[in-house]
C-alpha cells in the first residue's frame, strides 16, 4: 500500500549477519548454547535465592530481579536472532519490530535504575550497618524495585511512539534487531532532532544512574579504607565486588554505543556491541555472582549436599 509516493511499512527485513550457510549455522550453535546457559543460570540464582534462608535479604532480592531481567532482556533479541541465522527469510512485522524496540529500551532502563538501587543497598549496608535493617526493610525494597520497573515502563514510552510515527521508505534493517539507529536509517525523513532526543534520554538514564552509583562507591570506599582490621577491609570490599564488576560491564559497553549524539555511526561495529549487550552481559552476570560471592557459593554446596543425599536416601 502506498501514500503518495511513500510506502506503508508493515514488515522489515533484518539483514543480520550476511555471511556463508555454515558460518551462519556455527553462529547458530554458539549463541543457542549462551542463550540456555544464560537462562539456566539465572534460573538457578532466582531459585537459590528464594530457597535459601540466609539469601533472603534485600542485596540478594534486587539480585533476583537483575536475573530476572536478564533472562527478559535477552529473550528479547535472542530467539529471533536464532530463527534469522538459520531461515533465508529474515523478516518481521513493524507491530513485533516496534514491540522488540520498546522492551529492548525498557529492560536496558530497569537494569541500569537497579544497579543504582543495589549501589545504595551496599552504601547502608556498610556506611550505615546498625540502621540497614530499618533503612532497607522488605516494604522499602519491594517499592524501589516497583518504582524501578514503572518508571522505566514511563520513560521509554514516548520515544517508542515517536518512532511509531515515523515513515519508512525501506524495508532492510542493517542489524539482527530493531535497534533506534538503524530504524533511523531507514526513515523518509531527517531524523537529527530525534537522534537528539534519543542521545539526552540515554544521557540521562545512563549518566544519572552511573553518577549516582559512583556517589555511592565513593563513601563505600570512604568507609571501607577507614576499617582498621585488614580482614574486615577485604570481607566488606568483597560484598561489592561482584556489583562493581557488573556496573563496568554494563556501563561500559552501554555508554559506547548508545550515549553518542550521532546514532547512524557505525552501524556494523554496532551489532558486534549489540551482541556483548544482549548475549554475553547476561550470561556473565550468574556466573559473576556464583563465583566471586561466597554466600551464594555456599547456598549452591547447600542445594547440591541435599541433592545428593535425597538421590542416596532413595537408592
Amino acid at each position: 500500500m502506498t501514500v503518495g509516493n511513500r510506502s506503508i511499512v508493515t514488515e522489515f527485513t533484518l539483514n543480520a549477519f550476511p555471511v556463508l550457510l555454515e558460518i551462519r549455522i556455527f553462529l547458530f550453535v554458539v549463541l543457542l548454547l549462551t542463550y540456555t546457559l544464560t537462562a539456566t543460570g539465572n534460573i538457578m540464582i532466582i531459585s537459590l535465592i528464594w530457597t535459601v534462608s540466609h539469601l533472603q535479604t534485600p542485596m540478594y532480592f534486587f539480585l533476583s530481579n537483575l536475573s530476572f531481567l536478564d533472562i527478559l532482556y535477552t529473550t528479547v533479541v535472542s530467539p529471533k536472532l536464532l530463527a534469522c541465522l538459520l531461515r533465508e527469510e529474515k523478516t518481521i512485522s513493524f507491530a513485533g519490530c516496534i514491540t522488540q524496540t520498546y522492551f529492548y529500551f525498557f529492560l536496558g532502563t530497569v537494569e541500569f535504575i537497579l544497579l543504582a538501587i543495589m549501589s545504595f543497598d551496599r552504601y547502608v549496608a556498610i556506611c550505615n550497618p546498625l540502621r540497614y535493617t530499618l533503612i532497607m526493610n522488605s516494604r522499602v525494597s519491594l517499592l524501589l524495585v516497583l518504582g524501578c520497573w514503572v518508571g522505566a515502563c514511563l520513560s521509554v514510552m514516548t520515544p517508542t511512539i515517536i518512532v511509531t510515527r515515523l515513515p519508512y521508505c525501506r524495508k532492510e534493517i542493517n542489524h539482527f534487531f530493531c535497534d533506534i539507529a538503524p530504524l533511523l536509517q531507514v526513515a523518509c525523513i531527517d531524523t537529527r532532532p530525534i537522534e537528539k532526543i534519543n542521545f539526552l534520554l540515554s544521557a540521562l538514564v545512563i549518566l544519572s544512574s552511573l553518577a549516582f552509583t559512583a556517589g555511592s562507591y565513593s563513601y563505600i570506599i570512604s568507609t571501607i579504607l577507614r576499617i582498621p582490621l585488614v580482614q574486615g577491609r577485604q570481607k566488606a570490599f568483597s560484598t561489592c565486588a561482584s556489583h562493581i564488576t557488573l556496573v563496568s560491564i554494563a556501563y561500559g559497553t552501554n555508554i559506547f554505543v548508545y550515549v553518542r549524539p550521532n546514532q547512524k555511526f557505525s552501524l556494523d561495529f554496532d551489532k558486534v556491541a549489540a551482541v556483548l549487550i544482549t548475549v554475553v552481559v547476561p550470561l556473565l552476570n550468574p556466573f559473576i555472582y556464583s563465583l566471586r560471592n561466597e554466600k551464594v557459593k555456599e547456598g549452591l554446596r547447600e542445594k547440591m549436599n541435599r541433592f545428593v543425599f535425597l538421590t542416596l536416601r532413595k537408592t
